[in-house]
């Protein structure tokens, strides 16, 4: 049976509330559809007619499986799917029975489809052999948004239910939440059954109209400075925030004497002194070793061309530094030859309007990072720097087994950042809470065979606020390699082209004050602020 669209009825749904997981159980109120929302399509298959489907792969055909089905054969087939409904379709729920009949692959599903914007663009809410799945499907790329561990038996039949409704996208199984998201990667599409290696059945698909206010998808933040919001397009550029104001503060070469440099050489002896005090550094130093900064300094480059070229700046196990307008890049330099800036051990850090950057086309390990900040390294601030063309860029903690030295520590700010064809780690974090992201603007111009944003890893918290996401697949990660999962706020940033913004449990408070400017005019101010010759 076919029932056609009758047209939508607005209704809100007061109470509903949620929170997106990644294999951390939450509790999770899922968006159901009010009980006189309009019907836009059913089929329950009786009358063995698939008129109102669109194959795209697979054998499929109508059988009796107690009452009649929608039936997929061919477990072979990586990719077999039926469309049906309105492209122009935004938000709505469906619902249908789905069996697996069998399972050919470890990574075999029998999913449900929604907002299918092309054959291979969809959300799908997906039964694979250990787990219900709820994922984003962007090409060969499949994110999974949340997950309910749980086993599925081939020959069972479990109903599925997948929204979409604004930028939440939530599911259950058998009427237990799976989890949900927040997500603007794809606002309209039609509705699909999908098998990948698999065989399966569907039946009793309903369509309905679930044109709703959308659940909040994220646990509140409690932050007790006070947050303000900046006039359009006129961010402060200059001024200490963040994490680098705690702790005693962060002050650099303030009081002491000031010196210019014109020669590598001079900046080693002035970097490695005692002395309280700022380095002007005049002249881009091609270099092999990196240069050692002792305490109580500000390193300071002259206009918008001076710093390093094959060789990094190392902040180890000292405190108060500031690197301000310094041009840093790793180009030939080589693996195991260091960092742009590596800071280890150290606090009370301010990293403010420098170029990093390598090159992305000598492959993953031929450079080490941008940024990396370890072994229980404290009280930093990054702030209005240009990172770039580089694949592992900003590291937070550099081992899973380093958690007695690096817990309670690693905090880190990075706000109005320019992270541009960065591929991983942008930052990557272990077992910091919090690590406070905001306001920096995330774009890629080419693509990298795997790349994602922001991970949170180990346990880590990390507040991600008012950023800009362009041309990024994934955004944010919950998980990366063999680490554990972390902890993951979003709350008012912009995705362009991007994929969903995964969020999972909570995150400490932030404890300075922060100005907070519109993620919508993020890319604009930070396009213009960040990096050399702005201070």
């Amino acid at each position: 049976m076919h029932t056609p669209n009758r047209g939508r009825r607005i209704r809100r749904l007061a109470g509903t509330g949620g929170a997106a997981t990644l294999l951390v159980a939450a509790s999770i109120a899922l968006l159901t559809p009010d009980a006189l929302a309009a019907t836009l399509f059913s089929a329950d298959f009786e009358s063995g007619s698939t008129s109102d489907w669109s194959k795209s792969g697979g054998t499929w055909s109508v059988v009796t499986d107690g009452s009649k089905a929608f039936d997929q054969a061919d477990p072979g087939t990586d990719r077999a799917r039926e469309f049906a409904g309105s492209t122009s379709w935004t938000n709505y729920t469906v619902q249908a029975r789905v069996k697996a009949t069998s399972f050919g692959a470890s990574d075999s599903v029998v999913a449900l489809a929604a907002r299918a914007s092309g054959a291979t663009k969809m959300y799908r809410l997906a039964l694979t052999s250990g787990a219900v799945r709820l994922q984003y499907m962007n090409g060969s790329s499949v994110t999974d948004i949340a997950t309910l561990s749980r086993s599925v038996a081939t020959g069972t039949w479990y109903t599925l239910r997948l929204t979409v409704s604004g930028s939440t996208i939530s599911g259950s199984v058998d009427g237990t939440s799976v989890g949900s998201v927040t997500s603007t990667a794809i606002t309209a599409g039609r509705i699909g059954l999908f098998t990948g290696y698999a065989g399966g059945r569907f039946d009793d698909v309903t369509v309905t109209d679930s044109s709703t206010t959308p659940p909040t998808t994220t646990p509140p933040v409690t932050t007790t400075p006070p947050v303000t919001t900046t006039p359009p397009n006129n961010p402060p550029t200059t001024g200490l925030v963040g994490w680098a104001t705690q702790g005693g503060g962060t002050t650099g070469g303030a009081g002491g004497s000031t010196v210019t440099v014109t020669s590598y050489a001079d900046l080693v002896t002035q970097a490695k002194s005692t002395a309280t005090q700022t380095i002007r550094v005049s002249g881009l130093f091609s270099c092999s070793d990196d240069v050692r900064v002792a305490a109580n300094k500000t390193i300071l480059g002259v206009g918008s061309g001076s710093g390093l070229v094959g060789c990094g700046i190392n902040i180890r196990d000292v405190s108060n530094v500031i690197v301000r307008n310094m041009n840093i890049s790793k180009v030939l330099a080589g693996n195991g030859n260091g960092d742009a800036i590596h800071i280890d051990g150290a606090t009370r850090l301010w990293l403010d309007h420098n170029d990093l950057s390598s090159d992305t086309s000598h492959g993953t390990d031929y450079y080490d990072g941008l940024l990396d900040i370890t072994h229980g390294a404290d009280y930093i601030t990054v702030s209005w720097n240009r990172i770039h063309d580089h694949i592992k860029c900003s590291l937070v903690g550099h081992s899973d087994s380093n958690s007695s030295e690096d817990t309670g520590h690693l905090r880190v700010t990075y706000h109005h950042n320019l992270f541009s064809n960065c591929a991983e780690r942008n930052p990557r974090v272990r077992f910091a809470n919090p690590v406070h992201v905001f306001n920096n603007y995330y774009v890629q111009t080419q693509s990298f065979g795997y790349s994602y944003g922001i991970a949170t890893t180990m346990g880590a918290g990390v507040l991600v606020e008012g950023n800009y996401f362009e041309n990024m697949p994934e955004p944010t990660h919950l998980q990366e390699g063999d680490s554990d999962p972390g902890n993951l706020v979003a709350r008012n940033n912009t995705t362009v082209n991007s994929g969903p913004i995964l969020t999972s449990g909570s995150v400490a408070s932030i404890p300075y004050s922060y100005s907070l400017e519109s993620s919508a005019n993020v890319k604009s101010s930070v396009t213009a602020g960040a990096g050399t010759g702005k201070i």
